[in-house]
């Protein structure tokens, strides 16, 4: 700091004052000036502490906090760099409008945390002061932009389907009841790509239990989305399989036989007996299945006939390509040996099966995505009768387990948010994953307590059924026997 005595010399040689030294110690040792010099030294060291406080409090207002976008309703999280308070010099801050916006701020940390409760352009409000300023001076302010995205759920409309239209059916459906030993519940949603756009639901389910000789038949389909009348395409095969057990298979008495000699077989384990009755009850289900795709034929001429207007495709081979779905089936009943199951698949609907314990679990069907099938293919395709990359006789599957915890019958629409990749289907801890995942184990905590009523564990599934997925929107629907 400059003594009077230098701002007195200093300042006569700037003005080129010709300066004798003992005149100068004379002059500059008079009281008068020695105050008046230190009077002006102080005056520029005020301007001059004044001048700093200024361009730190500009400085920091002008210093960009950037703070990342959030979404609504997602929890959100950021710390800002305290580096950037420290090199302008702030020692006082303080936060505004965090409360409206559900965010908190770690002081210690300088961390933002919470859950945003509104979607927009929002401004958070820093009130701060620098070092050198008074405590009785009023805070400065700074704003920081902070932008939340609406929440996706809420972009999605949900617009009632048609029900003027030819084929229109219930978007939400779900049931429940006993399978001999077991139960069963399925849902089947209609997805928030479907809702959004006020389109039908394309899946569908049916199942029944014989309670006479205890078989029991389910059946799950996915209806392609490109196909117009695949709504009805998926109700079709699903209501006729149950419909040929019932009124063909059952009354020909050909399922006592299978049972009868695969208590023969428990008997005298003879290898030959068990592989001719699995060839005989593949038999049983193709011819149900052969059932179904003729009747899909036979609406799909009635409704070409009647309505015409609507097959308007240039490249279309036959009428039933309105109408493609995929289809998986699983007829079931207790034995001696266990349960066996007949398993039947077509397109990319997955089945599967939980051991009893819990330690095994495995895929009881072929999906079409692979690098045979290529693609998705329909019960609807007179192809998949005689194709040679994927025999018609491959998709049928016999099955004979002591017992079982928990059976599985889905469309993509839980699949693929779920298992992302048919690899994982064939993974014990994948299935065990979503088991949890059906008793709770999301971020949503919503799950279904498999102990409760059938009703209650029906609604249970439902709820949990709205789970959220990003890019995940299809139609949803799952069979749980258990």
């Amino acid at each position: 700091m400059i003594s009077p005595n230098e701002y007195i010399k200093k300042l006569l040689t700037t003005k080129n004052k010709v300066i004798n030294e003992q005149l100068l110690e004379e002059f500059s040792n008079d009281e008068y000036f020695q105050h008046k010099a230190q009077t002006i030294i102080d005056i520029q060291n005020e301007i001059m502490a004044k001048w700093e406080i200024n361009m730190r409090i500009i400085d920091f207002k002008n210093e960009t906090i950037r703070v990342p976008n959030g979404t609504q309703n997602i929890p959100y999280t950021h710390t800002i760099n305290k580096f950037l308070f420290e090199q302008h010099h702030v020692v006082q801050y303080s936060f505004e409008g965090l409360d409206e916006l559900g965010l908190v701020l770690d002081e210690e940390t300088l961390t933002l945390e919470g859950t945003p409760e509104i979607s927009g352009n929002h401004k958070i409000k820093i009130k701060f002061k620098v070092e050198g300023e008074p405590e009785t001076t009023e805070p400065n302010e700074k704003l920081i932009d902070i932008v939340f995205n609406p929440d996706p759920k809420s972009l999605w409309k949900n617009i009632p389907s048609d029900k003027e239209a030819i084929f229109w059916k219930e978007e939400n459906k779900s049931a429940s009841g006993s399978l001999g030993e077991k139960s069963i519940i399925v849902s089947s949603n209609r997805g928030r790509s479907h809702q959004n756009d006020g389109s039908f639901r394309d899946d569908d389910f049916a199942y029944k239990h014989f309670p006479e000789n205890d078989w029991s038949v389910i059946a799950v389909a996915d209806g392609a989305g490109s196909a117009i009348f695949s709504r009805e395409g998926s109700r079709i095969a699903c209501t006729e399989i149950v419909n040929y057990f019932e009124t063909e298979i059952l009354p020909s008495k050909k399922l006592d036989e299978i049972e009868a000699k695969l208590d023969e077989f428990d008997e005298n384990r003879d290898e030959t007996i068990l592989e001719e009755t699995k060839n005989e009850a593949k038999k049983l289900l193709y011819k149900a299945v052969l059932h179904t795709h003729n009747k899909i034929n036979t609406v799909a001429a009635e409704t070409h006939e009647k309505y015409s207007e609507f097959f308007t495709k240039k490249n279309a081979s036959y009428h039933s390509e309105y109408f493609h779905t995929t289809l998986i089936v699983t007829a079931m009943k207790k034995i001696k040996l266990g349960y066996v199951l007949l398993t039947f698949g077509v397109g990319d609907c997955p089945i599967g099966i939980v051991k009893k314990d819990k330690t095994n679990a495995r895929l009881l069907n072929w999906l079409d995505v692979g690098e045979f099938g290529g693609g998705t293919r329909f019960i609807t395709q007179p192809s998949i009768f005689h194709s040679k990359e994927r025999p018609m006789a491959t998709r049928f599957k016999v099955h004979i387990i002591p017992d079982f915890s928990y059976l599985f019958l889905m469309t993509d629409g839980i699949y693929d948010p779920k298992f992302e990749v048919e690899a994982n289907l064939e993974k014990t801890e994948k299935w065990l994953e979503f088991i949890a995942d059906l008793e709770g184990e999301n971020e949503d905590e919503i799950g279904v307590d498999f102990a409760a009523e059938l009703p209650e564990a029906e609604a249970q599934l439902s709820n949990w059924m709205n789970f959220w997925s990003k890019g995940n929107h299809d139609d949803r629907t799952l069979a749980i026997i258990y």
